[in-house]
């Protein structure tokens, strides 16, 4: 029962021999914890292998493909570019986040952390331009742990909001050490790191409208739910257009099953346009993002799987998570296990199993006095089926 598989032909699959006995080992080391690795946001059964063989049968792999530059400007400079596709990916996903796809820009970042430094790079430079001062930045205490670290690279005051026990932030709380004299930089988490909790934009909004005078940008870091909304029931809680945040942040290799650390950075027109011009003569092209070199190659794969999967793919995925999670909700309700979820999250808590299930697993921990202190948690992926969460459970009933 140590390895119970949900792949189709993953059973028959073996070991291609590389030559060096340490890689051959890794890989059978990467095949046998995939099917049950529950503990982290990335599907386990993705399958870029048609994209490779395109990819290598027409020489790509021999090219040096880079999109320097801005690939809403039209290929300049570089002839080696997929900036064509990239601004193709782009404008497709803008209306699934309630973006006017003729009003936006955005790029295919290297990650959600990438994307979350552009939010913040642009936000600061907005607001600093509107009113000549630097922004205080205002994020939960349940938020990604990137986005202190890049209040830090980029040298802001930063605030931390405390949540409440579902991880979300408390307007109050908000209120308490909201600096109304300084424009507001604020960072919504959509679907936070462990408890996979969204934060009520419309409340907080509510609070930072009471001082009409503060300037305010907002940035939704959605890594993994940016992915997941758009294509399940609650598309509307994602929306711009409904919430009125300027920028978001996506990653590609969480729900949408791209093979390599990659994301999305989407924000009104607007915003771009308010950057600082950086023009650099020899590519032809205006620099504003952080990034000079980025892959050409992940903007590739989104187009390839927006073709292959589109909207009719993704959202039979997502309602195929959604499905998981509340089997494995009522799984754990049966065997009376203590767990905790947030409304739209396919994050579910419990309480901490032993050692050896945290690691069977590979579950990440979390701790919450309020929740009885050691917790743990899956997140529901594609590749996260009965048959694994059965084998959970039973696991489970063992330790009672």
């Amino acid at each position: 029962m140590d390895n119970i598989v949900d792949f189709k032909n993953t059973e028959e699959s073996h070991i291609v021999p590389s030559g060096f006995p340490e890689l051959d080992e890794w890989v059978e080391v990467i095949n046998k914890a995939r099917p049950i690795t529950f503990g982290y946001p990335a599907n386990n059964n993705m399958d870029m292998s048609d994209f490779y063989e395109w990819f290598f049968a027409n020489g790509l792999s021999k090219a040096s493909l880079n999109n320097a530059g801005d690939p809403f400007s039209g290929n300049k400079g570089y002839a080696l570019s997929s900036s064509k596709f990239e601004r193709e990916v782009i404008e497709w996903f803008a209306p699934y986040y309630g973006f006017n796809a003729k009003k936006v820009w955005g790029i295919v970042t290297m990650s959600g952390t990438d994307g979350n430094n552009h939010g913040i790079f642009f936000g600061v430079k907005y607001l600093r331009k509107k009113t000549g001062k630097n922004p205080v930045l205002y994020v939960s205490d349940e938020a990604h742990y990137s986005n202190y670290r890049l209040a830090d690279l980029q040298n802001l005051e930063a605030r931390i909001v405390k949540s409440d026990i579902y991880g979300c932030m408390i307007p109050e709380e908000l209120e308490k050490v909201l600096d109304p004299t300084r424009p507001c930089l604020i960072i919504y988490a959509m679907g936070s790191t462990f408890k996979g909790s969204i934060d009520n934009q419309k409340a907080l909004n509510a609070v930072l409208a009471k001082y009409p005078e503060m300037e305010v940008y907002r940035h939704v870091d959605a890594a993994l739910f940016g992915g997941y909304l758009p294509f399940s029931e609650f598309a509307d809680k994602i929306s711009h257009q409904e919430l009125g945040y300027q920028s978001i942040a996506i990653s590609s290799h969480k729900f949408f099953s791209i093979d390599s650390p990659s994301g999305l950075f989407i924000c009104e027109r607007e915003i771009y346009d308010a950057q600082t011009d950086f023009n650099v003569l020899y590519l032809n092209n205006n620099m504003r993002m952080i990034n000079c070199s980025r892959s050409a190659i992940e903007p590739l794969k989104f187009w390839w799987l927006i073709k292959k999967k589109g909207y009719a793919g993704w959202r039979a995925e997502a309602m195929q998570i959604s499905a998981m999670t509340f089997y494995l909700i009522f799984c754990l309700k049966k065997i009376d296990w203590p767990f905790w979820y947030n409304e739209c999250s396919n994050t579910v808590l419990f309480k901490r199993p032993s050692a050896y299930v945290m690691d069977k697993y590979s579950l990440s921990a979390g701790y919450d006095e309020r929740l009885g202190g050691e917790l743990a948690h899956i997140v529901v992926m594609q590749h996260v089926l009965r048959k694994g969460i059965d084998q959970f459970i039973e696991d489970l009933v063992k330790e009672k």
